[in-house]
């Protein structure tokens, strides 16, 4: 049976949403070895928080879930320094043997069978190099993970633009989240994924050496994708389904805005402008 490591990056993230993160995931790998399509599972929860009452608290949360339903194995591992999303994930990512990765965030709940469904559809299909699934908000409202390549002004309006602005520009909206293919009920190859929930087969990730760890935050999934091109497709798959918790950078404060503006940048210098 293959084999698939979690690995899960922490920064103060909310305990409660994080214990709901956890056991969606253990439901999801019990689900997929029922199915007959996973073997061994193993999560990687890393601590970017620098925070040692709260790495104690988020340990103390994470162990009271698994330790009891003994779904999957788990270690946590606190950073003395937080060096980005990216660094984190391939503290795990590049140490890892497994046949498949999957980058997750603790704002995501998986569906029972999201990982029956992803890791089926890898196996059928060995030309898929990762996917990202079919993804709603708290409230209903359906997300577009996948993306094409981004142009300031298409990320100047998703991100930082008034509502009646948005509305007005939905259109150029629709075509960068690829909206096209992701209403299709089959699977489609898109441009570039995202890292909120990230199925990767785990050799070509490797091979790629995992995140650009220059983007301490956003985009580094972007840049991941253009480098993942030449092992394999990307795709959406809609069977496989989450529920995401997150938001924009725009929303999360002014620290957020400079670490995403900052990537932006680096990201159209090493890919260009569209």
């Amino acid at each position: 049976m293959p084999s698939l490591t979690v690995s899960l990056v922490l920064h103060h993230s909310p305990l409660p949403q994080l214990a709901a993160t956890v056991r969606s995931l253990a439901l999801a790998v019990a689900d997929a070895r029922r199915a007959g399509v996973l073997g061994g599972a193993a999560l990687w929860v890393v601590d970017n928080s620098v925070d040692a009452p709260y790495a104690a608290a988020a340990r103390d949360a994470v162990a009271s879930l698994l330790d009891e339903t003994g779904a999957l194995s788990y270690r946590f591992l606190v950073l003395e320094e937080n060096r980005g999303f990216g660094a984190g994930h391939n503290r795990v990512l590049l140490d890892s043997e497994s046949d498949y990765h999957l980058v997750l965030n603790p704002d995501v709940e998986l569906a029972r069978d999201a990982l029956s469904a992803g890791l089926a559809l890898l196996a059928r299909d060995p030309g898929i190099a990762a996917l990202n699934p079919y993804a709603e908000a708290a409230d209903g409202r359906r997300e577009y993970l996948c993306k094409r390549h981004p142009t300031p002004d298409v990320l100047l309006l998703r991100g930082f633009a008034p509502a009646w602005l948005r509305r007005r520009a939905q259109r150029r909206l629709a075509r960068y989240e690829v909206r096209e293919l992701c209403a299709s009920p089959a699977v489609a190859e898109v441009p570039l994924l995202s890292g909120c929930f990230l199925l990767l087969r785990g050799r070509p990730a490797r091979l790629c050496r995992g995140f650009d760890t220059g983007y301490f935050m956003y985009f580094e999934d972007f840049d991941l994708s253009r480098r993942l091109r030449p092992f394999g497709r990307l795709v959406y798959a809609p069977q496989v389904r989450i529920v995401h918790h997150g938001g924009y950078a725009a929303n999360k404060g002014w620290r957020h805005v400079r670490w995403f503006l900052r990537s932006a940048l680096r990201f159209f210098r090493q890919h260009g402008f569209r």
